[in-house]
């Protein structure tokens, strides 16, 4: 009765029981974990190649139509919601919030930035444009020895100064031009000189020595003061007269690195002649200035390139929407450039390759394919940078630079960067 009595007992209190085969355990288990390797891999993809920034123009949503499944979370009081992110900047205005960005909804990816830009909407140019440049202190492009007192010596070496540094100052006195820096050198006397090294200043000092050559004092460095060139201008805003060219910045030949703006002015020129790129040898526009007479101001000479404001509003053509970096798509598209004269023309090219976390005007690949282009030019070459990318009726980027080795083929930066760049510079106002 009571093996019965707890039989009965036992029948009464269970519960039926999920029983899984031991064979089907291990399968279960390499599932999970390769759903989890999967989903980690996914994270860390996305979180390397989606750029920290989104810029939207008014009236769009932050969307990503052509990625697996991410939606945007905006920060509210500290925590991530699934709260509106297309509210309108305004006319003229600029506002950026914070957002998170998550796999299927769930999963944190990274943190990023949008930022609405506006009405943003420009007309593209494609025409060239003289440069003339004044830096900021002058540059040093190289340190040498002479010889002095029977030696070879070199007194800039000697006091730690190299090519690369931006000499704001010897003295006391604010260094202009490389006739400052001779005039001062020529006193013989022990100086303190203010360098910029990579953002960061420093004083050094440097006592100059007597050359052998020419019985002068000398500091036995080269330097440089000004630059010049042609280049391609980009966009014209014309709410507020200025305009971003080059995509790019102007660097120092000798050193590669960017040339500080003290002042700068830009004169109209002329393409008279232009250098067939071929294979390992890129080619170049040939221009000259027609008149001496500014045409325009430049500000900032940065990574995003040239930008300044114009006297005269540019026959160019029609203003047309800025396009966000999203919204870009490989494919057909068209560049507006000039190889001959003054007027720009437009030429078929194919944008091969977007990277959204692009840098330093490395955001897409284009093809020329217009055999007009290639039969005259050879493809892209140089003073062919900031050149307008047009695509479905909108502004995507600007010709940055021209593969050596295939000089059908570039690089492109974003038109919302150079746009942005632009804003950021000068402030929201419309005027």
């Amino acid at each position: 009765m009571k093996k019965e009595f707890g039989q009965e007992n036992r029948r009464g209190r269970g519960h039926p029981r999920l029983f899984i085969p031991a064979a089907a355990i291990f399968p279960l288990l390499m599932f999970l974990f390769l759903a989890v390797f999967a989903a980690a891999g996914t994270i860390i993809y996305y979180d390397l190649t989606l750029p920290d920034r989104f810029y939207l123009a008014d009236g769009e949503k932050l969307c990503f139509d052509n990625i697996i499944s991410i939606s945007a979370f905006a920060y509210e009081n500290g925590e991530a919601e699934s709260v509106n992110l297309s509210q309108d900047a305004g006319r003229g205005e600029s506002r950026t919030e914070s957002a998170q960005l998550r796999l299927f909804g769930l999963f944190p990816i990274k943190t990023i930035e949008v930022c609405r830009v506006g009405d943003a909407a420009v007309i593209p140019c494609g025409s060239p444009f003289g440069i003339k440049m004044l830096t900021k202190g002058v540059m040093v492009i190289d340190v040498a020895g002479f010889e002095s007192g029977g030696q070879i010596v070199s007194p800039a070496s000697d006091a730690g100064i190299r090519a690369g540094d931006i000499i704001i100052a010897v003295s006391g006195k604010s260094i202009r031009c490389n006739d400052d820096i001779a005039d001062i050198m020529s006193e013989g006397r022990t100086v303190g000189v203010r360098i910029d090294r990579c953002g960061t200043e420093t004083v050094v000092f440097l006592k100059p020595a007597l050359s052998s050559e020419d019985g002068r004092f000398h500091a036995g460095m080269w330097v440089r003061d000004s630059s010049a060139g042609i280049g391609t201008m980009t966009f014209y805003d014309p709410a507020s007269g200025r305009f971003a060219g080059l995509g790019h910045p102007v660097c120092d030949v000798d050193t590669g690195d960017i040339l500080p703006l003290y002042s700068g002015e830009i004169a109209d020129v002329v393409i008279n002649g232009i250098i067939k790129s071929t294979g390992g040898h890129p080619g170049e526009l040939v221009g000259s200035f027609i008149s001496q007479k500014a045409s325009g101001s430049l500000v900032l000479n940065c990574n995003e390139g040239l930008y300044g404001k114009l006297r005269d509003v540019p026959q160019c053509g029609e203003t047309v929407p800025v396009a966000m970096r999203q919204d870009i798509r490989t494919g057909s598209a068209q560049i507006l450039s000039t190889v001959s004269g003054r007027t720009p023309e437009s030429y078929s090219v194919e944008i091969e390759r977007i990277d959204l976390s692009g840098t330093n005007g490395h955001d897409m690949i284009i093809c020329v394919t217009d055999k007009r282009l290639i039969e005259t030019a050879g493809g892209i070459v140089q003073g062919m940078s900031g050149s307008p990318v047009i695509q479905d009726g909108k502004l995507v980027g600007a010709v940055t630079h021209v593969f050596v080795n295939d000089p059908c083929r570039g690089y492109a930066v974003f038109a919302d960067t150079m746009y942005e760049r632009m804003r950021d510079m000068y402030g929201c106002d419309a005027a």
